[in-house]
């Protein structure tokens, strides 16, 4: 087992978690759904919340691949073990408010969405800052900063992410989320 594979089991481990949570978020909705429609009761799950729990999902896998390109950086240490179970916490974190504990407290999810946004995308801001420091610190990985379209591709998902924390009508909301939703899709279709 080389260095990498140690740390990235640690690091994989994690991030499975935060993709069981919004998966497993996605099936209490669900359920509380089909449990409101035999007791006729009114329940929507929206389309806000699922949409972000689909962009956390993107975000996540492309923060996992961003693993694999910086796989020859990594050298097992306290401080390493320790940046990555802190990076892959706070994606599990974010994952875990993108649907309520209980969604049988709400008549609609989107309620949920407005209360949880700037939390959850303010902390996949705030990781995408902590990879583009560690991108700029390390010099085989600082040349992948240098491609315009990169940068491109980056302006524009921090101003979508932005744009969703603040903007709090419905209809713009779910336009942003799906365009974020496009932009990752476009990326890993290329």
């Amino acid at each position: 087992m080389d260095d990498f594979e140690f740390v990235f089991a640690l690091y994989s481990l994690l991030l499975g978690l935060s993709m069981v949570e919004l998966l497993g978020g996605l099936g209490r909705a669900i359920e509380t759904r089909f449990a409101a429609e035999a007791e006729r009761e009114t329940f929507a799950i929206g389309w806000l919340t699922p949409l972000l729990a689909i962009f956390v999902m993107l975000d996540l896998l492309s923060f996992w691949s961003a693993a694999w390109v910086a796989r020859g950086d990594i050298a097992v240490s306290s401080t390493a073990l320790l940046g990555v179970a802190a990076f892959a916490s706070v994606y599990f974190l974010a994952a875990r408010l993108v649907f309520p504990s209980h969604p049988e407290g709400f008549a609609n999810l989107d309620v949920h969405y407005f209360r949880v946004r700037r939390v959850v995308l303010g902390l996949l801001l705030a990781l995408l800052a902590a990879q583009l420091a560690y991108y700029a610190s390390q010099p085989a990985l600082a040349a992948a900063l240098a491609h315009p379209v990169a940068w491109i591709m980056t302006i524009v998902l921090v101003a979508l992410m932005v744009a969703a924390m603040w903007v709090k009508d419905r209809r713009w909301s779910i336009a942003i989320l799906a365009a974020l939703v496009a932009r990752y899709v476009v990326i890993y279709l290329l």
